[in-house]
């Protein structure tokens, strides 16, 4: 790798991730039942802009990743909104370091509005968002990259909670 992005690693620990990686995109899956499982399952499809159907295809974010051969995996053991804004600190330090096409990717639907002003948003430099709107098979790229992932039985469970940075 001809870019130094490990230092980047410690940058997202101090940001308050649990662990973060750097990883190939050619370990990114995407995959087209993404979408059902957001249609079908979570109550905030259509009701915020960063949530299909107003998110890329699996299709199109394949493009996407596809014009990067880089990125970090963000392991995060707190909540989803927390785990939104290192994603977003991180993408910033990236873009302020000159990787002006990194992109970030949070977990879980946006929630920094109580309801999302479908017209427009209001937090455009903080709204991402999450892998899985975007198309991407969470679970199968967090196991190749060797992180841990399962379906939490119960609230108790260990939560972990994965966000992504592209870099180019």
């Amino acid at each position: 790798m001809g870019i130094n992005l490990f230092r980047y690693i410690e940058d997202a620990k101090e940001l308050g991730a649990y662990d973060a990686k750097v990883i190939n995109t050619n370990t990114i899956k995407t995959a087209p039942w993404t979408i059902m499982k957001c249609k079908y399952g979570c109550s905030n499809y259509n009701s915020n802009l960063c949530c299909p159907p107003n998110t890329p295809t699996y299709k199109k974010m394949q493009e996407i990743v596809d014009c990067y051969d880089w990125a970090i995996l963000v392991q995060c053991k707190s909540d989803l909104s927390s785990t939104a804004k290192i994603i977003v600190e991180l993408e910033k330090k990236f873009f302020l370091s000159g990787y002006y096409k990194a992109l970030g990717f949070g977990a879980g639907p946006c929630q920094l509005c109580e309801k999302c002003n479908m017209e427009k948003c209001k937090h455009p430099s903080e709204a991402r968002p999450s892998m899985e709107s975007c198309g991407i098979d969470v679970y199968e790229t967090v196991k190749m990259n060797g992180f841990p992932i399962g379906v939490l039985k119960d609230r108790e469970g260990e939560k972990n909670c994965y966000g992504l940075v592209l870099i180019e």
